[in-house]
């Protein structure tokens, strides 16, 4: 028998993924530890590895199915003679009965003997019902469907659960008119269906230049998750700017005696973490979300610091920032972003952070509104830094590196007085970053 490849352990709370991609196909050989195939959830992908040396003789979950915690993808047998077995060793069984038919050469009318050789084009239908993943088998199952029936879009012309269900999408739809005309005796019912909008979204006609590429489930994550927060949270955003001149200067005096001291260069990350938890501890409400009808106010600064990876958009925490050294939080930001570039990020790494920062500036971003990362309530949002003339306080003109930056917050739990006062703390100590270390 095979050794069979299952869905690991995906994280806490993760019971779901996608299967991304296979690296190998049915009959290719692989070592122990070499990548097969790449698992997408909802925040990371995982590469799951061959469990043992051999040939994968079977892929029980195609490209783009959906897969369970535990469920099986697919089979490694020991030794390469087992490869050709699966693919056509049944396939010689058809030409037994063809011997059978030779038999009776005495007489024409066995010639229609040799019809039975449509049965194995039903062969492969079964072969196909095999096929499905148990997935797509279970939903089947459970509609009475044929799985014949459905265009078939996964490799090898197998079906994926997102053809099923468009199968299902565009039944329904069909036979929507038809209840209008005879149910004309209860008209009052047939709005309620109706109502929701969402059934007529069969998937349109793809233009002659136009290319459809199914949503990533950590882009339908992030989707979901920024939807929540507009509909939940009542949002606002606060703006103000920032005299980067100071911090510029502190950056260019240290810069190589700090990178060859720790290995990191200094940049403005750091700066803006250490700014921010001294203004959340002077302004908790920042710090805190909301339970139910509770604040859960929070007594540890854990910083996300959002992160574009080619997957999509990852958040990953510094945990106890105020216990950081500006080295330490900028070691563990540059390495957060060269595993997110690789999606190595661990599940773990991206969850229970109480207060975000994010930089639209490295992208050219000017200004911006930031939405809010639930369950938290605030998030700062800083932009490019530009040459602006200002009017100095003896009133001289001076060109000056300045900075918007923005702070949106859930105004259910933290008033305007606390949200501009936490912005202008901010702004005070970026601007003179002795403050910091002064607490002052």
């Amino acid at each position: 028998m095979g050794t069979e490849i299952k869905v690991p352990a995906l994280g806490e709370s993760v019971t779901e993924a996608t299967v991304a991609k296979w690296f190998k196909s049915v009959g290719d050989s692989v070592t122990a530890d070499e990548p097969l195939v790449e698992l997408e959830t909802d925040k990371v992908t995982v590469e799951v590895n061959a469990p043992v040396t051999g040939t994968l003789t079977d892929i029980a979950a195609e490209d783009g199915s959906e897969v369970a915690v535990g469920a099986l993808l697919g089979t490694i047998s020991d030794g390469e003679a087992a490869a050709p077995g699966p693919e056509e060793s049944k396939q010689p069984e058809p030409s037994k009965p063809e011997p059978a038919a030779e038999k009776p050469k005495s007489a024409p009318e066995p010639e229609p003997a040799p019809e039975p050789e449509p049965a194995p084009e039903p062969r492969a239908t079964d072969g196909g019902a095999k096929a499905l993943s148990p997935a797509v088998r279970k939903l089947v199952e459970e509609n009475d469907l044929d799985p014949g029936a459905i265009p078939a879009s996964g490799k090898d012309g197998r079906l994926t659960k997102g053809d099923v269900l468009a199968h299902m999408e565009t039944a329904q739809s069909a036979p929507a008119p038809e209840p209008k005309a005879s149910a004309a005796p209860p008209p009052k019912i047939e709005p309620a269906p109706s109502a929701p909008p969402a059934p007529p979204s069969p998937p349109r006609p793809t233009g002659a230049r136009e290319e459809r590429v199914r949503m990533t489930r950590l882009r339908k994550m992030v989707a979901a998750r920024l939807k929540e927060a507009q509909n939940t949270a009542a949002m606002l955003t606060t703006f103000n700017e920032l005299d980067m001149t100071a911090a510029n200067g502190l950056r260019k005096e240290y810069r190589d005696a700090f990178e060859k001291k720790h290995g990191v260069r200094l940049g403005v990350m750091s700066l803006f973490v250490k700014a921010c938890v001294v203004a959340l501890r002077e302004f908790p409400a920042v710090n805190a979300e909301i339970d139910g009808d509770d604040i859960v106010y929070k007594n540890h600064y854990d910083i996300a610091i959002a992160v574009s990876s080619p997957q999509g958009l990852v958040v990953p925490v510094v945990r106890d920032a105020d216990a950081l050294s500006f080295a330490g939080i900028e070691s563990t930001i540059a390495d957060y972003g060269r595993r997110a570039r690789d999606g190595k990020l661990a599940m773990e790494e991206m969850q229970g952070g109480t207060f975000t920062v994010t930089n639209g500036g490295v992208f050219g971003s000017l200004l911006s509104t930031p939405i809010i990362n639930p369950p938290q309530s605030a998030i700062l949002g800083m932009h490019k830094m530009q040459q602006r003339p200002m009017v100095m306080p003896d009133g001289s003109i001076e060109a000056r590196p300045m900075m918007y930056v923005a702070l949106s917050y859930d105004h259910r739990i933290i008033d305007g007085r606390e949200a501009v006062s936490f912005l202008v703390r901010v702004k005070e100590c970026v601007e003179d970053p002795q403050r910091i270390l002064l607490e002052a």
